[in-house]
């Protein structure tokens, strides 16, 4: 790699880092910490029985052999994997204003894997399109979250198309251990999108059972509604299929938006009637006010 190349991309990971970190730093990392358990309760030790103890907790073994009642204390396990499965097909590449979907994915990625670095977690990446093309296993440690953010910025796919349910299956194959995931896509699903759709639930079913499925789904404001520009050619950058649309017909632009409403209504609804929750992105929009709600509202559900 040219030696130009290379300072550019360490340039880019570094406004990354220094956007992301001191927001994960300063205003993520207590609201990361209270809302996300840990994988469930050690074993700390054994201490005598006082008034109030649960009966559930004696430790028979120990009282039998002391000939006084015990109990088993526990605490929290908090240290975290956070997997981040990003979709980097073709379309992710789209951006009408500032920032691409891609470019937003990483952002917020970056952002959730600094809070988890301040937390002692682990972060684990897989990046996909039509196929698994980088998994990387989760580890701790600064340098270790520098190279998920550059592969996330700077990886190329070899494939343009987007295949969700083989990224599912393999991460429910290689994540022993239960994990909180953050699967972050515009979700343009390929295909008939009934058919898609359906084909994903079990997919879903099956990984949010295991692990803390979140679904974050990042959408250019362009892709909802079509300009009044007359007569354009779209092309599906995943697929290359072409179609020509008068946009100066009112009929064209209101069934095209009333299309992709229809849509994401009917994939949000799917979603979180599995019990995902689901983080609705835009590129024009920061995306730290609608992070910071899903993590309100995820904190006061936790505390019923």
């Amino acid at each position: 790699m040219e030696t130009t190349a290379v300072k550019e991309i360490l340039k880019k990971v570094r406004q990354i880092e220094v956007r992301t970190r001191r927001l994960a730093d300063e205003t993520l990392a207590g609201c990361y910490h209270s809302v996300f358990k840990g994988r469930g309760m050690n074993f700390d030790e054994v201490r005598e029985y006082v008034p109030g103890d649960e009966i559930r907790a004696i430790d028979w073994n120990v009282t039998a052999r002391t000939g006084v009642p015990h109990v088993k204390k526990f605490s929290e396990e908090r240290e975290l994997t956070i997997m981040l499965l990003i979709d980097l097909s073709a379309s992710g590449g789209f951006g009408s204003g500032k920032q691409s979907k891609r470019e937003v994915m990483a952002e917020l990625a970056a952002a959730l894997a600094f809070s988890a670095m301040r937390n002692s977690d682990k972060v684990g990446l897989v990046l996909f399109a039509e196929a698994v093309e980088l998994f990387i296993a989760p580890d701790k440690g600064r340098s270790h979250v520098l190279r998920v953010i550059r592969e996330i910025l700077f990886f190329q796919p070899e494939g343009k198309g987007t295949n969700l349910g083989g990224a599912l299956d393999f991460f429910s194959r290689v994540a022993k251990r239960r994990c909180v995931t953050f699967l972050l896509s515009d979700f343009c699903l390929p295909g008939d999108f009934d058919d898609t759709l359906q084909a994903l639930r079990p997919k879903f079913q099956i990984a949010s059972r295991r692990h803390d499925l979140i679904a974050v789904s990042v959408t250019d404001p362009r892709e909802l509604v079509l300009p009044e520009a007359g007569w354009i050619t779209l092309e599906d950058a995943e697929s290359g299929e072409q179609v020509l649309l008068n946009t100066s017909d009112d009929w064209t632009r209101h069934a095209y938006a009333n299309l992709t409403a229809d849509q994401r209504e009917r994939f949000a609804r799917t979603v979180r009637g599995l019990g995902i929750d689901l983080l609705q992105l835009f590129t024009d929009k920061p995306y730290f006010a609608v992070l910071m709600g899903f993590f309100r509202s995820r904190s006061r559900r936790l505390s019923r």
